[in-house]
């Protein structure tokens, strides 16, 4: 019966670790600011509420 051999797992690069955890947080702060963000993070008015208004209807987020 032939010996099974080790599978090679191949490393990823720091680099793509890198990107891929900077595109990661983006795309997650961009969640957070059109599906949950009620004028918290614009502290002077409902700036950022009144701009990702429409993307919420798009997508079928509730705003009201």
């Amino acid at each position: 019966m032939p010996k099974a051999q080790p599978l090679a797992i191949p490393a990823a690069s720091p680099r793509l670790l890198a990107t891929a955890a900077g595109f990661t947080t983006i795309m997650l702060l961009l969640a957070y600011l059109v599906a949950f963000d009620q004028g918290t993070i614009s502290q002077s008015g409902m700036y950022l509420h009144e701009l990702m208004h429409d993307g919420r209807h798009l997508l079928g987020v509730p705003c009201h």
